[in-house]
């Protein structure tokens, strides 16, 4: 088992105001004073400091975080070696820009993502700043490669907030509601669901398939992009065989298969990435959020004759790969090795399956529980059926809020609660996290 780090702030939840705080809401105005209205704030209470798995707000609660980040800080707040490796970054240069004077620890991200992502084939990588620009940039090289245009994506996806990600991406509200015209040459079929399609893997990719097929023509076909676990969609965990079907189909056409492990991957699933369950070796992976514990860092790792069919020139950007974020990503990668982080995200999803399962007794408006690893949820449904019930999922995060635990809300109905703790979260704060949760289940049945 793995302890959380030792900290200065202490390792319990503690709330000491009411939530949120006056210096919070003084601050609150402020941002509304001075921050566009368009983002918004789930819980707006402003952190101070953070270590391990506890944010210290600047009334000096102590919050419990099961968010962590969405799935950024996998290793905790203020990870040692990440702490370490970027002060000294810092003290020795901030920036040239890869592309005009280039530095070792870009080059050694890039080793280690061939190294870790799926298949032993030979790969190459190039590193942007987000997630939406890993997502834009695997397109890119997937249409130049293939010399195609159509790209197949999954209902209740999310792939970014950019043009082409929120043509990518499913939902409508508030990810892309008037903000179009759209990039054309995007489709959608349907999703293996569970929970609602009570189909097989094999027969839910079947159907996938053949609107593919008979709707857009393989021919047209340069790239199919899913998340291997949905995240922003609601964790929805395709049944098993339906990404084997799916990439067993793609290599057969000429289709590059592109995994968005933007969210489930360094460890969050118990794996170093979710494709990883079933055996997948996708041709393209994208990588960001856990990948660098906090700095901006995103990677587009791939077979070699696909990134490097790009002309030169053709992919870049003025801060991809900063070498405060290269460092942070080595050290995220170290710390996740030397921890046995992977072997931790298994522990913590048998201990919070387990939990919420027997909650799902009890309560009637559970429906299902879901997730692989530190990647876990519960969706909330009308009792006796498989409705929606949004309203219960907020009332139950804002519940978890007011007790000083950050949980979240997913789905693309709104009535998905997330759980992804730190993994180097400790079984007493895990456990303290789940009986808040519990609490808020039961508190609006």
């Amino acid at each position: 088992m793995v302890s959380s780090l030792t900290t200065h702030v202490g390792t319990e939840r503690k709330v000491i105001t009411e939530l949120p705080g006056p210096k919070s809401q003084e601050l609150h105005e402020r941002r509304k004073a001075a921050v566009s209205a368009g983002l918004t704030v789930g819980f707006p209470v402003y952190i101070d400091r953070a270590e391990g798995a506890i944010l210290v707000d600047v009334d000096g609660n102590q919050l419990l975080d099961m968010g962590s980040g969405i799935a950024v800080t996998g290793i905790g707040h203020a990870a040692p070696a990440l702490v370490d490796a970027v002060s000294r970054q810092v003290a020795s240069f901030t920036h040239t820009c890869f592309m005009v004077t280039p530095y070792e620890s870009y080059v050694e991200v890039c080793e280690a993502l061939s190294e870790l992502t799926p298949g032993d084939h030979a790969k190459t990588s190039a590193l942007f700043n987000s997630g939406a620009e890993a997502i834009e940039n695997a397109v890119k090289i997937a249409r130049l490669a293939t010399g195609k245009s159509a790209v197949i994506v999954f209902e209740h996806a999310y792939h970014g907030r950019t043009n082409l990600t929120m043509a990518l991406t499913a939902k409508n509200m508030p990810y892309k509601d008037r903000f179009g015209p759209f990039a054309p040459e995007v489709y959608r079929v349907p999703m293996s669901y569970p929970f609602r399609d009570g189909l097989s893997g094999p027969d839910a990719a079947a159907r996938a398939i053949k609107i593919i097929e008979t709707d857009i023509g393989v021919h047209n076909v340069a790239a199919l992009l899913i998340e291997p676990i949905q995240g922003e969609g609601g964790f929805v965990v395709p049944a098993d065989g339906f990404l084997p079907a799916l990439s067993k189909w793609t290599t057969d056409n000429g289709v590059v298969f592109i995994a968005d492990e933007i969210q489930s991957g360094f460890g969050r699933t118990g794996d170093w990435f979710a494709v990883n369950h079933e055996g997948v070796i996708p041709d393209i992976v994208t990588t960001a959020k856990g990948l660098a514990g906090g700095m901006p860092l995103a990677g587009v790792t791939g077979r070699a004759e696909l990134m490097n069919a790009v002309h030169e020139g053709g992919l870049g950007g003025t801060y991809g790969g900063n070498p405060v974020a290269a460092v942070a990503a080595l050290a995220t990668i170290q710390t996740l090795k030397e921890q046995n982080l992977l072997e931790r995200a298994k522990e913590l999803g048998e201990i919070m399956l387990a939990s919420l399962h027997s909650l799902a007794k009890d309560v009637a408006i559970i429906g299902d529980v879901r997730g692989r690893g530190a990647m876990i949820a519960m969706e909330l449904v009308q009792p006796g059926t498989k409705t929606p019930n949004a309203a219960a999922a907020k009332a139950v995060v804002n519940y978890c809020q007011q007790h000083g635990v950050i949980a979240l809300i997913c789905g693309t109905d709104g009535n998905v609660i997330r759980l992804l703790p730190p993994l180097i979260i400790s079984d007493d704060q895990l456990a303290d996290g789940l009986a808040v949760v519990g609490a808020g289940v039961r508190s609006v049945r």
